[in-house]
């Protein structure tokens, strides 16, 4: 073996190959999946880090066709390698079998094979030629379970080892476990002479998973953050519903562009099935809609939101009195407050406006529970992320001491006007003391 490992995706049509290749690349736009046949045409290249090569190959169809064949025209008194090398000079290699040539071409290429199987499906004799045929090529082959989910996998494995394949590997690419991948390598390490190789990709994996939660959880705290430290002031009632208007909007786009990151961050994209953000229709649902305060459970001071406007008390940030005197109006207001006129707006003739605790809350659920989604996602998932509302970092009356303060930090927001360079270090450190408190 050389200084990397090269790879062949094998199996028959449509058992997943394209699927293992986009999920263990991290990337949804690594090939063609369909739910049609023989989708990938031709052999197909990518690298993990500089470790191993993988080739993602056309789907098997007619593996019976080509043992009928090499019995037909090749000697049984010669070795498997040279009846395929006969196959693959003939015109039926470039005719009738081009598929199943282009597969064979490269496993003989290749140091060793992950042979995919569909796990939903029975084992019938076309998966039985397919191993036979692919053994002739005397390289390592590795069966790979895929759509696993709630299935009973004794007979493939009864099967696989009559056929002395007794290591494989369970790798669904829907739902996505990365231990499951890790142990995948790991099997295989088992199979080569030399693991050492393998041992590299492991590690690097382990650090390349933990580097991306840490900068998904960064990302996430940085917008809470900004968030928390955003305010608006005003002089009179009469601009109230603008200012807030102004508000909701930037937040809703930020928490937009914030998911966004985090679908980059770990390679999902738009899918052309679906069209534009085909994938976030979940989150769509306006983060300022009382009814997502009563799905995560998040109570106010008024007991559970009931949509209606929430309760008015005394703001320590307001108008840099000395007493600090003022009115807390969250921008979870459902309408223009009737009563707006307090103690600091007769003092000052100034109110300040912020969002409030438990939209704190609910935008931090929010992201934190996409977060988990996309770590538990196959880069093969074709379905929709739906919110389950499982989610609460905190409780939305005990925001974290990181968020306490920001609310003293208007420099802390890049919305304020100022800039957010001139506490950039101060900032971060709390960054990174809140990013460790998410929790889900």
């Amino acid at each position: 073996m050389t200084n990397n490992l090269k790879l062949a995706v094998v199996g028959h049509t449509n058992t997943g190959k394209t699927s293992l290749m986009r999920t263990l690349l991290r990337d949804t736009q690594f090939g063609e999946v369909k739910n049609a046949a023989a989708t990938t045409r031709h052999v197909e290249e990518a690298w993990i880090g500089e470790w191993v090569r993988l080739y993602d190959t056309p789907g098997l169809e007619d593996a019976g066709g080509v043992l009928d064949w090499l019995e037909q025209n090749t000697s049984n008194q010669i070795d498997g390698i040279e009846r395929l090398q006969q196959f693959l000079a003939s015109p039926a290699a470039a005719q009738e079998f081009s598929q199943e040539a282009k597969v064979l071409r490269q496993l003989l290429q290749s140091d060793c094979a992950l042979y995919v199987i569909d796990a939903r499906e029975p084992v019938l004799p076309k998966y039985k030629d397919e191993l036979t045929v692919l053994s002739w090529c005397a390289k390592p082959i590795m069966p790979v379970f895929n759509f696993t989910a709630g299935r009973d996998l004794s007979d493939w494995q009864t099967m696989l080892a009559r056929r002395v394949l007794h290591v494989s590997s369970a790798f669904d690419t829907v739902a996505f476990d990365f231990n499951g991948e890790i142990q995948l390598w790991d099997n295989l390490a088992t199979m080569l002479p030399e693991r050492s190789l393998l041992d590299t990709l492991i590690a690097h994996r382990r650090y390349e998973w933990a580097r991306l939660d840490t900068d998904a959880r960064l990302l996430i705290a940085h917008f809470l953050l900004n968030v928390a430290a955003y305010r608006q002031t005003f002089a009179t009632e009469a601009v109230l519903t603008e200012k807030q208007a102004e508000m909701q909007t930037i937040v809703r786009q930020a928490e937009r562009h914030l998911h966004k990151q985090l679908l980059d961050l770990y390679q999902f994209y738009n899918n052309e099935l679906h069209g534009t953000d085909w994938a976030m229709q979940a989150f769509r649902q306006d983060p300022f809609d009382s009814e997502l305060l009563l799905q995560y459970g998040i109570r106010t001071g008024k007991g559970l939101a009931t949509g209606a406007a929430v309760g008015l008390g005394f703001d320590v940030l307001t108008a840099g009195l000395s007493l600090g005197m003022g009115t807390v109006v969250g921008s979870l207001i459902g309408s223009i407050i009737p009563n707006i006129q307090t103690i600091s707006d007769k003092i000052t003739g100034t109110q300040t406006l912020w969002v409030d605790s438990a939209a704190l809350t609910v935008l931090a659920a929010r992201a934190c529970e996409l977060l988990a989604m996309l770590q538990a996602r196959g880069h093969a998932a074709q379905d929709e992320l739906a919110l389950r509302g499982e989610f609460n970092a905190w409780a939305a009356n005990k925001l974290p001491d990181e968020l306490q303060k920001a609310r003293r930090k208007t420099e802390w927001s890049q919305w304020n006007g100022g800039t957010v360079a001139a506490a950039q270090k101060e900032r971060a450190e709390a960054a990174q003391r809140l990013a460790e408190r998410l929790q889900f």
